[in-house]
């Protein structure tokens, strides 16, 4: 398995199984990871409802942190 931020960052969602997937279609870091939309987590392989919903949310919280430090 892959040791990297975007694995440790779906660990804490409790959504690792996704992270090999993730990297596999380029989402390498948080970055990245900051661009997910539905047709990409459709790409990974995220069809569980509640995942989508809690990516999406992290997402939304990793977008309004760089909001804060800017």
């Amino acid at each position: 398995m892959c040791t990297n931020i975007v694995y440790e960052w779906l660990k804490t969602l409790q959504l690792p199984q996704y992270a090999e997937s993730f990297v596999d279609n380029g989402y390498d870091d948080l970055e990245v990871c900051k661009q997910i939309g539905d047709p990409d987590l459709d790409a990974i392989g995220v069809a569980v409802p509640h995942h989508r919903r809690r990516i999406h949310e992290a997402v939304r919280r990793l977008k309004e942190a760089d909001e804060r430090a800017a």
